[in-house]
Formats: C-alpha cells, structure tokens, sequence
C-alpha cells in the first residue's frame, strides 16, 4: 500500500508569528525583549478567540465631561470596598464554623488570636463594612444632588436604590455572625423593629429567626445570607451598574453650563 505523502504544517496567524526585530536592536534580543514579546503573543492569542479587546476599548475608553472631579470617584471606591470584602471574606469562610453551641464565636476567637494576618484582615473586614455603607451613601447623595438620576438614567438609580438596600442587608446580616453576647442583642433588636413593618413585617422576623427565637436556625440563615445570597445579588446588579454607566455616560457638575458653538450663534442670528 503506499504512503501518503505528509502534508506541509498550516502555516501560523499573524498574531502569533514573533514580531521581526526593531531597526536598531539587530538579530538579538534581550531576555526582557523576548518576555514583552512573549506576552504580546499571548494576549493577541487570547483576542482572536475571544475577541474582548472590543468590549474592553468600549468599557475603558469614553468621553468623561468637562468639570469631572473626585465627587465622581465614590462609585469606584465603592467597588474596590466590595471587593476587599469579598477577598476578606474568603479568607473568613475558611475558619469561621457557623455553630451556634460555641464553634462560631470560638473559631472567630481563633482566627484573630492565632492564625497568621487573621486580626489584620479580620480588622479589614470589619471596618470595610463601615467604609462600604458610607461610602454608598455619599456615592448616592453625590448622583443625587448632581442630579444624575434623571432622564436617561433613571434605571441606573433604581438598581443603585437596590445595590444600597443590599449593602445594609449585608452588614445587618454579617453583624450576627460572631455569635457573642453584642451581636445576639443587636440582631435581635433589628429583627424586632423589621417586625414592626406592615403586613410583611412579623413574615419577615419569622423567616430571619427560622423560629420564635434567635439560635442554631437563625445563625445558619444568616452565613448563608450574607455569603452566598447578598454578594451574587450585588456582583450581578454591579455588573449591569457598570454596563449603563459605560452605555449612557456620566453627567457633568451642575454648576458646568454648555459652551455654544460661536458659529451656531451666528446662523442663528
């Protein structure tokens, strides 16, 4: 039987072809040139497959109005404390036994006692909270008296509403999780005063207790909560935050007023 001849190799694309040497640098390359290179390659072989560099050139590169200063950079800080959080919490959930019988507050004792850097991002933990609800607060009065809620950007301030009343669920719902004598006290405050609301009110303490009482239920509810519910819901409203503020803009400072064209005014007159 005879062989097939072997055929000849598909030749490679452009984008991952090394690029020919500078004029000046000659045949050789430096172990840094080669790295940069190599790096290139990877990227462009990454975006001919996915092509996100479009997304991204979209996203990254748009007009910012006239008069933009650090009032606009709330929303951002706002992000990055979620993420801290997020990282944090990771951390947290490695450690942290959701036993109401005392593993929940001794394996937060442990954590800041004994495991290395626990204190320190318990601590970042903790106080990114505060940092997260204030900075939501300024980043909506800042939309608000800026007045950007207004025509076309009226959905993005009903999900940023919703992206604030998560954030307070969060921090509500993360307070409880120590399980000591502070935490007990306060969550039972607030799950009080929710059941004073009306109609869905006494429901609503019903379903945060798991039961007539504060205890082993009303902790589990809580962890699964504020680390699974609350943080996929605010990652997805963040997302689509994120998408219409890239989609319509951001407006500028109210006292900023529209420059006329000096040649729209003579046609004009």
């Amino acid at each position: 039987m005879p062989r097939l001849p072997k055929l000849p190799a598909p030749p490679l694309p452009g984008a991952l072809k090394t690029p020919p040497p500078r004029p000046g640098e000659g045949g050789a390359r430096t172990p840094l040139q080669e790295a940069a290179n190599a790096g290139i390659t990877v990227v462009d072989w990454v975006d001919e497959r996915t092509s996100l560099s479009g997304a991204a050139r979209w996203m990254m590169f748009r007009k910012v109005p006239k008069g933009t200063n650090w009032f606009y950079t709330l929303g951002s800080a706002t992000m990055f404390a979620f993420l801290n959080q997020a990282v944090t919490g990771v951390f947290l959930a490695m450690y942290y036994r959701p036993d109401a019988s005392g593993g929940a507050y001794e394996s937060v004792r442990y954590v800041t006692n004994q495991v290395f850097l626990g204190q320190f991002v318990r601590g970042m933990h903790k106080w990114g909270s505060t940092v997260m609800v204030v900075l939501v607060f300024l980043h909506m009065g800042r939309t608000f008296f800026f007045g950007a809620y207004k025509y076309p950007r009226e959905l993005n301030w009903v999900i940023g509403v919703v992206l604030l009343i998560l954030t307070m669920v969060m921090s509500f719902t993360g307070y409880l999780l120590p399980f000591d004598q502070r935490a007990y006290w306060a969550t039972q405050v607030g799950v009080n005063i929710n059941g004073t609301g009306p109609l869905l009110g006494p429901y609503l303490s019903d379903f945060l207790r798991g039961g007539s009482e504060i205890g082993a239920t009303t902790l589990s509810r809580f962890y699964a909560i504020h680390m699974l519910l609350v943080p996929g819901l605010i990652a997805a409203l963040l997302g689509a935050h994120l998408y219409l503020v890239a989609k319509l803009g951001t407006t500028a400072p109210p006292w900023m007023k529209a420059e006329k064209d000096p040649e729209l005014r003579e046609s004009e007159a």
